[in-house]
């Protein structure tokens, strides 16, 4: 039996009706018989199209507000028999039920109505059940049976239709149905995940249909692909496309800046997730400036991302720099002009548009999921452990460094002095060794770090990072605290000058 099937009858239930009408026509000019409820029938009707209300295949008419239309076995055995069969072929003339051979459905936004902020009964009323029947006998019955279940999907219907003049193979039927069933299964995961807000049920449902290609992922000889909407975070507005590493140093970049958000003049400079140049002050090329100079070797081939306007005096001193990618809340014309004279420096404006709630990483053969840590230090959190406290323009350094630190790599400390980020140690597998590196990298960039502070992610066990830091010159830490041992690390600074504040608060990023 040929597995070519010509398209005779159409079924055609849809909430937004954008882009059907090219499809009706051509179907109409192809001899198609069209089936349709409601708001679509009307729509169908409007072009001037005949079209056959369902209730005069089911002698039932729409019920319960419109809940119930198609969900009837005249539709459903038209759509579900298997027309190689004879017994279901023979129940078809039995029950006069009329063969289908196209199903055309969007279904109802629930996504969007809960992103609306409508209230529950709109949320719930938004939740389809006839559409996603519909989608999945039509899927299920590929063998004889074309649904085409998305208005994204509608442009390579119509161009099926009328290149193949209403003839489709079994595999665009099987394309279409693998195309349904990703529509269904991301549904049928937006509702459960709207139910289940509060985690009652361990279940793990991620669902994402915006896919990119990405050149390669970590390393050229790797495979890499992006599931998210890039475009409703970012407007790209000029460079080549980004790539793996640039998508995760991106991402490094914006949660450090969030951080900031509404704050005086903010730069920052990330290599590897890690922020390498950070700096606040009064004007925006004045923090670009001196993030620079906190790394300057580093910052060669780096994200940079500022909280305020790029103007033509900052864009000129980045000019100078190989970097990947720059963000920015918005470029004045003068700066854009400028920084596309590198044609592939990337160039992204940030909306302003809420991050998940949830972290999602894969470990072992599953995965692993974790709140965002979304604390953030502030000096009304603050715990004075020591006898002398820190100054007003060192309370401001801590909090500053705090910040840095808890989007570092783990074990770091962070050293900063003036609202400017002098060095940090990443990574280390020792807190000692995390201090020795940042200290050192300051002193090979001639920061002073005397009156410098030290912000580190997780508690002191013992009190050697706090003489290390004294004898450098710092004059205040910041830390969690929580060690059994804490007291030594106090006991050493109440002897030695130091201040030093508790947070309460580790910020652990591995």
């Amino acid at each position: 039996m040929s597995t070519t099937k010509t398209i005779k009858s159409a079924l055609i239930s849809v909430f937004s009706k954008d882009g059907l009408a090219p499809i009706v026509k051509t179907l109409h000019q192809q001899n198609v018989t069209i089936y349709s409820t409601g708001g679509t029938e009307k729509f169908i009707k409007d072009l001037g199209i005949p079209v056959v209300p369902v209730e005069d295949v089911t002698s039932y008419p729409s019920i319960l507000g419109g809940r119930v239309k198609t969900l009837h076995p005249k539709v459903f055995g038209g759509i579900l028999n298997r027309q190689n069969n004879t017994s279901d072929v023979a129940e078809l003339a039995e029950f006069n039920i009329p063969q289908i051979d196209l199903v055309i459905v969007d279904l109802y936004p629930f996504e969007k109505t809960v992103a609306s902020g409508a209230d529950t009964q709109d949320i719930i009323e938004k939740i389809d059940i006839g559409g996603i029947s519909l989608i999945r006998a039509a899927a299920k019955n590929y063998a004889d049976v074309v649904c085409v279940a998305s208005v994204n999907d509608y442009k390579e219907f119509l161009e099926l239709l009328e290149t193949q003049k209403g003839e489709t193979t079994e595999a665009d039927r099987k394309r279409f149905a693998a195309k349904s069933f990703n529509v269904s299964s991301h549904y049928d995961s937006a509702i459960f995940n709207y139910f289940n807000q509060d985690h009652e049920i361990a279940s793990f449902k991620l669902s994402e249909n915006n896919g990119q290609v990405l050149r390669y992922g970590e390393n050229p000889h790797q495979k890499g692909f992006f599931f998210g909407n890039f475009d409703a975070m970012f407007t790209k507005l000029h460079g080549k496309e980004l790539s793996y590493n640039n998508l995760l140093d991106v991402d490094a970049a914006v949660n450090l800046m969030n951080e900031f958000k509404g704050e005086a003049p903010t730069f920052a400079i990330l290599k590897h997730n890690n922020a390498c140049g950070f700096a606040q002050r009064n004007t925006v090329k004045q923090a670009y400036t001196d993030a620079l100079a906190g790394d300057p070797v580093s910052a060669f081939g780096g994200i940079l991302i500022c909280n305020t306007e790029i103007d033509q005096a900052t864009a000129t001193e980045i000019h100078s720099l190989f970097c990947e990618v720059v963000i920015a809340p918005s470029f004045s014309e003068s700066a854009l002009e400028i920084l596309k004279g590198k044609k592939n420096r990337i160039l992204l404006t940030q909306n302003d548009i809420e991050l998940p709630k949830t972290i999602v990483r894969t470990c072992l053969n599953g995965v692993l999921v974790q709140e965002r840590d979304s604390l953030t230090d502030t000096i009304e959190n603050l715990t004075y452990a020591t006898n002398n406290k820190p100054s007003e323009s060192e309370l401001e350094d801590l909090i500053f460094a705090s910040k840095i630190c808890k989007h570092t790599k783990s074990n770091t400390i962070v050293l900063a002095k003036n609202k400017q980020l002098c060095a940090s140690g990443t990574g280390q597998t020792s807190r000692v060794d995390a201090l020795n590196q940042a200290i050192h990298k300051a002193q090979s960039f001639n920061f002073d770090l005397k009156g410098a502070v030290m912000a580190s992610d997780a508690f002191f066990p013992f009190p050697d990072c706090v003489e290390i830091a004294d004898n450098a010159g710092i004059s205040a830490v910041i830390q969690p605290g929580g060690s059994i041992k804490d007291q030594l690390s106090v006991d050493y600074c109440n002897e030695n000058n130091v201040s030093m504040v508790m947070t309460g608060t580790r910020h652990f990023k591995h």
